[in-house]
This record gives structure tokens, C-alpha cells and sequence, in this order.
């Protein structure tokens, strides 16, 4: 269950489910939990698992919820000792967080690292752009699995940058989550 911390107004300490899905280890967010947050898309927040303070986005679950990405956390879920241990069974982990005042930079994908790389005037605008707008353009080349699209995207978002386009379009961000964990925009449910 939810609970404000006494430490700060703003800081949330809940209790998650550590669940395999697509060979990763994530923890969905409780419905009053997200409901508080100031975004149904990624929201980048800080806080500590299991005794280490992190820095992380958020993603959202197409549900209007969100979830969490526990390894990227550097969290060890509580009695979990071999991945078999994870996969077949649940853990917990104890979350304390609060929305983070900036956000930390994404990781660029090799192929669109690649292609800014190529186009100056692209990259000009890249480092200009705010660390939440490239998140929302890496997420938004990300989102699909089709190579094609991706590709597409990549081309599209290269000419947008050119042009001086600070984000990537108006593509619903509550709905744009990982590819590898979701249909249709939706987070698959738990296995």
C-alpha cells in the first residue's frame, strides 16, 4: 500500500511486486501511486530501492499506470538468489521516490546515435532540446518493432531536427511504452 513519507510531502514509499515479463524484471506502480504523478507518460524520479539511491524514468502502462524497471534501479528484489528465483516466484521490493527536479539523460540507440552523428545541423538542435524532449524522441523511434518503422522514424526525425522540431510529434506519451512489454500500447499483464 501507498504511503506519504514523513521525510517530505512529496516523497512516496509503497511496497511492489518484483514480476518477470519478456525476460526483465519490473514492478508496476499501485493505480494511487501513478495517480499522483504529474505526467500519464514517462516521468523521471528519484529515490532509493533496497538501500541505493537511483535516478530513473518511469514508463507509463497504456492504463493510465506505470511501471518500473527494477534492474535499471540497482535493486536486488528481497530473497531472490538465482534469475530462477525471480522468474518463478514473486519478490518485493520497498520504493521511495519522489518526481525528480531534472531528468537524466536517455541512452541514444546505436542507429540514431549513428545518424545524428551525420547531420550537424541535427545534432545542433539535439543538444539543444531539454533531456525530457530526447526522451521523448528516443521512446518515440523506440516504440515499434518493426525495423521499417524504426527506420522511418529515425529518417522523419533527423529531417524534424533539421528543420529545428523540438519534439517529436503528438504521439500519445501515456500509451508509448516499450515494445519488448507491451501490445498495442497496453503493458502485457502479469505472467
Amino acid at each position: 500500500m501507498a504511503e506519504q513519507s514523513g521525510r517530505a510531502a512529496s516523497v512516496t514509499r509503497f511496497d511492489a511486486t518484483v514480476e518477470s515479463l519478456a525476460g526483465r524484471r519490473i514492478a508496476r506502480l499501485p493505480a494511487e501511486v501513478s495517480a499522483q504523478l504529474p505526467s500519464r507518460g514517462q516521468v523521471a524520479i528519484e529515490g532509493r530501492v533496497d538501500g541505493r539511491d537511483f535516478v530513473a524514468v518511469i514508463e507509463p502502462d497504456g492504463l493510465r499506470g506505470h511501471w518500473v524497471d527494477i534492474e535499471r534501479l540497482g535493486a536486488t528484489p528481497h530473497a531472490a538468489t538465482t534469475e530462477a528465483d525471480v522468474t518463478t516466484a514473486s519478490r518485493a521490493v520497498t520504493i521511495e521516490f519522489a518526481p525528480a527536479e531534472s531528468w537524466p539523460e536517455p541512452e541514444v540507440p546505436a542507429d540514431f546515435r549513428s545518424a545524428l552523428d551525420q547531420a550537424p545541423t541535427a545534432s545542433a538542435t539535439w543538444s539543444d532540446i531539454t533531456s525530457m524532449a530526447r526522451w521523448e524522441w528516443v521512446r518515440w523511434i523506440t516504440s515499434t518493432r518493426s525495423p521499417a518503422t524504426r527506420d522511418r522514424r529515425i529518417e522523419v526525425g533527423i529531417s524534424k531536427l533539421d528543420r529545428g522540431s523540438r519534439r517529436p510529434c503528438c504521439f500519445d506519451l501515456s500509451s508509448c511504452t516499450d515494445p519488448d512489454l507491451s501490445r498495442s500500447g497496453k503493458l502485457l499483464p502479469p505472467s
